[in-house]
């Protein structure tokens, strides 16, 4: 089966699956439909490996969209944490559903924005032309908005809102990259070449450096919006703490990502344009190194579960920034470092809104004895956490490491100890919280709620070993393909 004919087949069944939804009458088989549809989404992405592992990169439907390994990796990414989180949803909205607090019209109308939030993510790593990239990211922020909405709470719309205006203040300054990069780049000639990455990556040497920088800037201040680096980051604690708890492991998981994929693609066009790497790097060693510090403040005075998760995701946009920032061995760190986040994040996402419903709070200077209490998820969370604050022998630990490495054997000293101070200081910070919410006593009564599903811990077991594994052991054929993701950030686009 050609490219082609593959993504025209997941994008198609997924325009059935929203079709499923409006006219499905039953809410609990509604929110079976993303379970179908993301296992087909999967099926695709699996599928889309095998052909570029057998032919390489490809150009499709013209060269609008490109298929290599950064997007690939991506695409996997986001198809796994969209299985992980339909099948978390089917026990997330069970009782709810049971017990009448979820209407029909809710549960229709999430599973609609879910599937059409999927399929505008994919569009957005799929795409060649940075014009279409754009228009999908955009689209991305009004649909996604609607899935912060709950049905009777007030700070979700005002948390609605704040996403929507401040990721579209930033949008309009990726618009303005985008369109100072086809300014760049108007040398390359024809009105189709100048949107393509793959036309961009060949022709450094027709791009204007001095606008491409000031692009570059736009870029990096308009897509870090939406990605969570700081000081742009001010909607992202109120959106995670509002949304329904697997929206909140989407954006932290894969929606950050995608957007900070953008920057990715154009990095190496930037770099070839200027004949050196040290603008683009400082740009990103700045935010990230601001993103750590507002991490580092932030952090230990979050009592609401989901806003404390919420700024670690702001510390690991930032570590990633920094990862990137570093270059050689720290771009590699960096791609393993977004997906070990993403696994360990959307398993401390899912562990917290389960706690949050059995106590019937997120606060955690009420909740005590988690681990205890509530073992499966509370016990999740304790772990989940600890290796997101980079505990050994967690995966986030082991690509923080290969970051140091590289920093240190470069002569990068004072990263090293700014890199080395703020995350320690995130870690003192934030483990008295979690540590008297885990296993602080209480003389209150046993939390409310039903008993935990098999298929809820096998997702637990399933989610800590990939949270735990890339520490001690990366399999020879990930660590290639990853650093082949890697060369094509440095390199650009190689068809």
């Amino acid at each position: 089966m050609s490219l082609e004919a593959i993504i025209t087949a997941v994008f198609i069944l997924q325009g059935v699956a929203v079709v499923l939804c409006k006219i499905l009458r039953d809410s609990r088989r509604v929110i079976a439909v993303p379970v179908v549809s993301s296992l087909i989404t999967s099926a695709g992405a699996v599928a889309l490996l095998r052909h570029l592992l057998a032919e390489g990169p490809s150009l499709i439907f013209g060269g609008t969209l490109l298929i290599d390994e950064l997007s690939l990796l991506h695409i996997l990414l986001v198809s796994f944490v969209f299985l992980c989180s339909s099948v978390y949803a089917t026990g997330y909205f069970r009782e709810p559903i049971a017990s009448g607090v979820l209407s029909r019209s809710y549960v229709q109308r999430y599973a609609i924005l879910w599937l059409t939030f999927q399929l505008l993510l994919l569009l957005v790593l799929l795409s060649n032309n940075i014009g279409l990239m754009w228009v999908a990211i955009e689209a991305t922020t009004l649909v996604s908005a609607f899935l912060i909405l709950s049905d009777s709470d007030d700070l979700s719309v005002e948390a609605m809102w704040k996403y929507l205006l401040i990721c579209s203040v930033g949008i309009v300054f990726a618009f303005m990259g985008t369109i100072l990069t086809v300014t760049a780049a108007r040398k390359i000639g024809g009105i189709d070449s100048v949107y393509l990455l793959s036309r961009l990556a060949q022709h450094p040497d027709l791009i204007d450096p001095k606008i491409m920088l000031f692009a570059f800037i736009l870029i990096v201040v308009g897509f870090g919006t939406k990605a969570g680096l700081a000081p742009m980051h001010t909607w992202l604690p109120d959106a995670h703490s509002q949304a329904p708890t697997l929206v909140s492991a989407v954006f932290s998981s894969v929606m950050l990502n995608v957007a900070l994929f953008c920057i990715l693609r154009y990095m190496p066009v930037t770099v070839a344009a200027l004949g050196n790497t040290h603008h683009v790097h400082s740009i990103l060693m700045l935010f990230g190194f601001l993103s750590l510090l507002f991490a580092a403040v932030f952090i230990p005075i979050q009592l609401d579960m989901k806003r404390f998760l919420a700024y670690c995701s702001v510390e690991h946009i930032g570590i990633i920034a920094i990862g990137l920032a570093t270059g050689g061995l720290g771009t590699f760190a960096a791609l393993l470092h977004s997906v070990n986040h993403s696994v360990a994040k959307m398993l401390s996402f899912f562990s917290a809104g389960h706690i949050g419903d059995r106590y019937g709070t997120r606060d955690m200077s009420v909740i005590r004895g988690a681990v205890e209490r509530v073992p499966v998820w509370g016990g999740a969370f304790f772990v989940a956490v600890l290796i997101l604050l980079g505990i050994a022998p967690g995966a986030v630990f082991f690509s923080e490491l290969l970051i140091l490495k590289e920093a240190f054997f470069t002569g990068k000293i004072v990263v090293v100890v700014l890199f080395m101070f703020l995350t320690l200081a995130i870690f003192i910070g934030a483990l008295r919280n979690v540590m008297h919410a885990s296993f602080g006593s209480t003389a209150a009564p046993p939390p409310r709620g039903n008993a935990v599903r098999p298929l809820e811990v096998i997702l637990v077991v399933v989610l800590l070993l990939l949270a735990i594994t890339p520490g001690l052991w990366l399999p020879d054929t990930v660590s290639g393909f990853l650093r082949k993701a890697a060369a094509v950030v440095e390199q650009g686009v190689r068809l």
